[in-house]
Formats: C-alpha cells, sequence, structure tokens
C-alpha cells in the first residue's frame, strides 16, 4: 500500500473516499495543491457519480457535511449490478439511522448504525490535506509518483492533472488518475482511474462531481413515498438476535442459527423474525410456513467471511415439504447486530425472506 495510486483505488472503493479524494491529488504542486486543497475545505454539499467501464448505470450520491467536516446526510442508489441478488436499491442515512430499501423485495431495513459514518469520515480522514500532505510529499520525492499538469491560458477550460505511478506491476489496481480541476473554483469537475494493460491505460473508473454546495432537498434524505405494502424491519424499535455475553464468536453464532431453527421447528414466526434482524412475523411465516421444520440433525463449525464480518454457520435439518421429509442442507449468516452492542443477528441463508 506504499504506491499513492493503489491507496486512492482502495479509497475509492468508498463512495465517500472517491468524493472527496480530489483533495490528496491536487496538493501535488504549489499551484493546485494550495488552491484546491482551501476550495476542498468549504465544501458542504455534493452531488455526484461513480461509472464503472465495464457497466452502464452509475452508482450516484448526494451528500452534506456539518461545517467541522462531520458526515450530516447521504442518499446513495445503488445499480442492480452491484447486488444481483438485491437488484436496485437506494440507502438513506441522516441523524445514525440507515434506511435501506431493496426495491426488488419490497424490503424496508432501518438501522441505527453509527458505524456507517464513522467510515465515512474515517475515509474523508486520510484524505484530509493537513495528515496526507507529508506522506504524498515523501513519495513524490522517492519518485514513486510523476505528476504532470496542463493549465491552459482559456480560464474556461479545466486543469488537467495526471499523477502516474513509476512502479507499473501488475499487482497494482490502478496506474494513472486524471483529474479535471475547474480554473475558477478550484474544484475538480471529473477523475478519472486507469489501469496499465498491455502498454496501454485502460480507463476503470470516472467520478464526476456536480452541484458544489448547492442545497439539497430535504425530501432526499428520507425515504417516505414506498409502498403501502413494503416490509420494514426497523431494528431501531427492538432488541434483534441474542446477546453475546461471555460466548466466542464462533459459539454466538452456533446459538443464534440455533434457536432459529428451535423457532420454526416451533412455528413461533415473531421469535424467529426477531433473531432474523426484525423481519415481521407475517413475512417469516409467509416464507417459511410452507415447510415443516422437524428436527435439527446438525449443526457444523462456523467460518468467518473476512469481507462481511458474517459468520457462515453450515446446517443439516429435517423438513417435510410437499409431502416429503427430506434432510436440508442450508447455511445461515450471523452477524453482530448494526447499531446493538454485543447482540448477534441471523443475516442470510436458508430461505431467506
Amino acid at each position: 500500500m506504499k504506491n499513492p495510486i493503489t491507496k486512492l483505488s482502495a479509497a475509492a472503493a468508498v463512495v465517500m473516499g472517491v468524493a472527496l479524494s480530489l483533495t490528496i491529488w491536487n496538493r501535488t504542486t504549489p499551484y493546485v495543491l494550495a488552491e484546491t486543497a482551501t476550495a476542498s475545505h468549504s465544501v458542504r454539499s455534493l452531488h455526484l457519480k461513480n461509472f464503472v467501464a465495464s457497466q452502464d448505470e452509475p452508482m450516484e450520491s448526494w451528500v452534506e457535511f456539518h461545517p467541522d467536516g462531520r458526515l450530516r446526510s447521504m442518499r446513495f442508489h445503488k445499480p442492480a449490478w452491484v447486488s444481483p441478488s438485491d437488484g436496485e436499491s437506494i440507502i438513506v442515512w441522516k441523524d445514525n439511522i440507515m434506511r435501506h430499501w431493496i426495491k426488488k423485495k419490497n424490503l424496508l431495513s432501518i438501522v441505527r448504525d453509527e458505524e456507517i459514518a464513522m467510515q465515512a469520515l474515517a475515509a474523508i480522514e486520510q484524505l484530509d490535506p493537513k495528515v496526507s500532505i507529508a506522506t504524498l510529499e515523501q513519495e513524490q520525492q522517492q519518485g514513486n509518483v510523476q505528476i504532470d499538469i496542463n493549465q491552459p491560458p482559456n480560464k474556461a477550460e479545466p486543469i488537467i492533472v495526471t499523477a502516474t505511478s513509476t512502479e507499473q506491476v501488475d499487482e497494482s489496481p490502478l496506474h494513472r488518475m486524471i483529474l479535471s480541476v475547474d480554473q475558477g473554483t478550484k474544484l475538480v469537475d471529473v477523475m478519472e482511474l486507469y489501469r496499465l494493460k498491455d502498454g496501454q491505460y485502460h480507463l476503470e473508473v470516472r467520478v464526476e462531481y456536480y452541484e458544489y454546495n448547492q442545497p439539497i432537498d430535504s425530501q432526499m434524505f428520507t425515504l417516505t413515498d414506498l409502498p403501502d405494502d413494503v416490509v420494514r424491519m426497523d431494528q431501531t424499535a427492538e432488541e434483534v438476535g441474542l446477546p453475546q455475553g461471555d460466548l466466542t464468536d464462533d459459539e454466538i453464532a452456533l446459538e443464534v442459527t440455533r434457536q432459529f431453527l428451535e423457532a420454526l421447528i416451533a412455528k413461533d414466526y415473531g421469535e424467529a423474525g426477531r433473531l432474523f434482524g426484525a423481519v415481521p412475523a407475517e413475512r417469516m411465516q409467509k416464507t417459511y410456513g410452507r415447510i415443516r421444520f422437524i428436527r435439527i440433525v446438525s449443526i457444523g463449525r462456523p467460518t468467518k467471511k473476512e469481507s462481511t464480518g458474517e459468520f457462515k454457520v453450515p446446517c443439516k435439518i429435517e423438513i417435510e415439504r410437499d409431502g416429503q421429509v427430506i434432510i436440508w442442507e442450508k447455511d445461515s449468516y450471523v452477524r453482530p447486530a448494526h447499531g446493538q452492542p454485543d447482540r448477534w443477528e441471523l443475516t442470510g441463508g436458508f430461505l431467506g425472506f
């Protein structure tokens, strides 16, 4: 991660990080460094689109910041290609509460999630000029990055800042960044990230920035215009899952899975839904009521998915479905509940919901 191009490409995976990545690269020369860094500090709202080269539809975000730089509110439109199983969805975050509407499943998940705000703020802080400039200048001095700047005499044309990694190795995810900087505002209009392959630079990501410091309608940060029959999983209204207590992570993952299956055997759909992230009892019955759960045959050893923090728990359950008794082999997925310290919940597996 010494390569600053690699650092920035990792930050680009986080929408907030991408949105503010302009702050680092504009510090690579005194001209862009001073003026763009100052202008970036005054940004209070922003609208951006993130285009991935292999996809037609962009990810789109609107963000607002407090005067001290803390994240105030966010709206994120996630296209279906990001998560095909869920399809298109919208995430709204405000006042430490996240609302996530999955259109395909007609599902609204509501969680009190400070973690999202902290992650976004951490990404911003990593790109703060006061923190990162010393590291970036050191990397330049070591010859790891070559910076080229083209400032056209016509003020209507953007300044073009090209940052190219001198470490052109295949392991590096991205090798070149090109920024278009508005000469009037000194803010970035477009950021492009390239990968070097077969001697050619190929565009991988294009981020377009709009409406700096333009008022955003407050309705953008609510989800009120939803279908009347939307299924609400409101984790701010009740405790979900089970408390971990003195159990290890493996033990609590097993226990949540065991109690969920026991609830299905007892046809206690309210309890099953509480363990499954506050899914309403009616929805649980609709999904699982057509199967008769007879007994737990076995629950295997959990394995952790580092990418999500979930624990996958393999299970064998004897069930009766369509008049036939079979041994059903399924996995459950268990993880710490959002915004509820010490509690763990089921997040997926079996039939879902």
